[in-house]
């Protein structure tokens, strides 16, 4: 079951993925196309990450690992696991008529155990481990000088991103680059198959023409979201999402606030400069000024237009609140605003009203969040902040507290 009304309201059950093996497969030649910008050490990515899910256990919300669902789904039917294999080796690249082809589906093959299985797609698969068939290799190998049959996924770890939770609905999403779009296959087969999801309604499909990423999606209420119009998701996008969810009879959605935000990494998703930490209290990085359009329902149309107000006066029309809080990263200083919004500051995670998860090295703005009378608890982040996405980014909630 998805519910999922708020950005803040307390957390029930989330989706993690724990780093593998396919931060190991980074390299500085890989970085840009795989968009990193350095290697995780895995040991200590894996025990930060650790803590991050003990803590939210601790805080009563039940963890739910991306590669378990997955695992289960491909159990449930070897039709599936086939469908499944054979439609992700077709988009990593690979001909389904190639020679190549059989080679990674005989070495697939020799996996017992669906969970392992699961993990070595996520982590990807090299040419070298390849079994030959008959002694041959393929004109692909010959050819070229690639390592990989299959790239490593290693932005899985932001489970945010692939697919969003909207009221009891879902978007499964158009990846804006090529090496994340298979990410989303994983997704397509949980809401298709997996007992626990299977019947819930989709607002955005994976085979859509623009693109469009769950940091940029932030729910405010049962009937208002913003989405972000970044570098990663596309205005075409906003406008299809609205018609889908004001189409349904059993969306609240009545209004979706655009908000543009500058095209590049550092400002890659919304949830990068911009977080909810309860109804009146908000953080975020504050060097530009933000445009914001308003989509709404409209007879058996959508209304654009756009609206000369701040973030400041959005959230106090869409939650009927007249005084704000917000909270800025690095308390707005030149210097600790960039370094800590770059390493993440902004991006928290609401676990219970006036309760986040940051990252412990962004002490200027977490001490700022203390003094406005948030809990701030502290994760250790000296390898996770090195991907580019915080707590937020890491989680994707599945229920929360209407």
């Amino acid at each position: 079951m998805i519910n999922v009304n708020s950005e803040y309201k307390k957390l029930k059950k989330v989706l993690l993925h724990r780093p593998g093996w396919e931060t190991e497969n980074l390299t500085p030649s890989t970085y840009e196309r795989l968009l990193f910008d350095d290697s995780y050490y895995l040991k200590e990515a894996q025990r930060e990450h650790d803590a991050f899910a003990e803590l939210l256990r601790s805080k009563g919300v039940e963890v739910i690992y991306l590669e378990n669902l997955a695992a289960e789904v491909i159990s449930i039917s070897a039709k599936i696991k086939e469908d499944f294999l054979k439609e992700f080796i077709i988009e990593g690249g690979i001909s389904h008529h190639s020679h190549l082809f059989l080679r990674v589906q005989k070495y697939l093959a020799s996996f017992k155990d669906n969970l392992e299985l699961i993990r070595k797609l996520m982590s990807g698969i090299r040419l070298s481990e390849l079994p030959e068939i008959q002694g041959k290799k393929s004109l692909r190998e010959l050819e070229s000088n690639d390592i990989w049959a299959l790239e490593p996924l290693p932005n899985l770890i932001f489970t945010r991103d692939p697919f969003a939770s909207i009221g009891n609905g879902v978007t499964i999403h158009k990846m804006t680059f090529k090496t994340r779009r298979r990410e989303t296959k994983f997704a397509e087969y949980i809401f298709k198959y997996h007992k626990d999801y299977k019947n819930t309604r989709q607002y955005y499909t994976r085979n859509r023409s623009t693109s469009i990423e769950g940091g940029d999606i932030m729910i405010l209420s049962e009937t208002d979201i913003a989405v972000g119009i970044s570098q990663r998701t596309h205005p075409d996008s906003l406008e299809k999402l609205a018609t889908n969810l004001f189409s349904d009879s059993k969306s609240k959605i009545s209004r979706i606030w655009g908000v543009s935000i500058p095209k590049g990494r550092s400002w890659m998703h919304l949830d990068t400069v911009f977080t909810q930490i309860d109804i009146d209290k908000f953080l975020i990085f504050s060097n530009y000024q933000f445009r914001i359009f308003q989509v709404a329902k409209s007879g058996n149309d959508i209304k654009i237009t756009s609206e000369k107000m701040s973030i400041r006066k959005l959230m106090e029309r869409v939650f009927g609140i007249k005084k704000i809080t917000i909270i800025h990263c690095g308390d707005k200083d030149p210097i600790h605003s960039e370094r800590e919004q770059w390493n993440d500051g902004s991006n928290v995670l609401a676990i219970s009203p006036n309760e986040v998860i940051a990252y412990d090295r962004n002490h200027i703005t977490n001490s700022l969040l203390k003094k406005n009378g948030v809990i701030v608890h502290e994760i250790p982040s000296y390898e996770l902040s090195r991907g580019r996405g915080g707590p937020r980014c890491m989680s994707m909630p599945l229920e929360r507290e209407n």
